[in-house]
């Protein structure tokens, strides 16, 4: 091979390797940059940003490049060496570790933690590369953004527009220091006495706990002998003092009445009609 084609070969390997990069991207502290000046080995290496967003460089003291694309960097390294050599510098560099942009990830997700933003990242390819969303999951997703002056916005995604209905513009584009919380709709507790069909507890999520003829269908309904005008609400009240509430079921079947909102740790129980 001629110089010229290991030089070629050499600068294409570098630039593939940078394809899936974004070309916005800004380096900061810790993020870790290799440096190559074709014919000048001196000035080729590998370096860490330091946390004042600067880098030693050769014969310089420092360079800084905190907030500078890769392509700047580029620019501003070939300055300096064209200045020390009085030549036209070949010079690329490639991002090597991305550590200085990150995003948060909690909740209700295969892997929770912090997570480098090496590129454009989206909602759906952060929660993709985090496992995915589990069965504790809410109805929806909370974002929390920093704005550049330095107040935050908090945004509210719906889970099923996302990821069911495919809708495009809830795959937003992630920005350094978003805090994602994937919020957990727990399991809770409703309990059955009496003339249903099949007593005992009812679990169901927080966020989409029914009304009483609603969770009185779903244990199987009334039994033949179920006294459905004097069902009982037994719940724990504000003052810690326990409550019974009656309800007329039969009018609530028939649209006179309103159906009843349930509370968590409800007991519900159906009397025995006497006649």
């Amino acid at each position: 091979y001629t110089v010229f084609s290991v030089l070629l070969i050499a600068s294409l390997s570098l630039l593939w390797s940078q394809e899936k990069i974004s070309p916005n991207y800004r380096v900061g502290p810790q993020d870790v940059i290799e440096i190559t000046v074709f014919g000048h080995p001196e000035f080729t290496r590998s370096v860490r940003i330091s946390e004042e967003g600067k880098i030693p460089f050769a014969f310089l003291d420092e360079i800084e490049i905190n907030g500078l694309t890769r392509l700047e960097i580029e620019h501003k390294i070939k300055e300096a060496v064209d200045e020390i050599l009085l030549v036209d510098a070949q010079v690329i560099v490639s991002i090597k570790e991305f550590h200085s942009q990150k995003v948060s990830l909690f909740g209700a997700v295969g892997t929770q933690g912090q997570y480098e933003l090496d590129g454009p990242e989206t909602l759906l390819s952060l929660l993709s590369k985090a496992g995915g969303i589990n069965e504790s999951a809410g109805e929806y997703i909370i974002v929390i953004r920093q704005l550049p002056d330095k107040t935050t916005r908090s945004l509210k995604i719906s889970i099923h527009d996302l990821m069911m209905k495919g809708d495009p513009t809830l795959d937003i584009p992630l920005q350094t220091n978003d805090k994602i919380n994937v919020p957990k709709d727990e399991l809770v507790k409703i309990y059955f006495v009496g003339e249903v069909n099949s007593t005992g507890v009812l679990e169901v999520k927080r966020s989409k706990i029914p009304m009483l003829h609603q969770a009185i269908i779903q244990k199987g309904g009334f039994t033949p002998k179920a006294a459905q005008k004097r069902v009982m609400i037994k719940r724990m009240g504000p003052d810690g003092q326990e409550q019974i509430l009656i309800f007329n079921v039969r009018a609530i079947l028939k649209g006179r009445k309103k159906d009843v909102p349930l509370k968590e740790n409800d007991t519900i129980y159906v009397p025995e009609t006497i006649f």
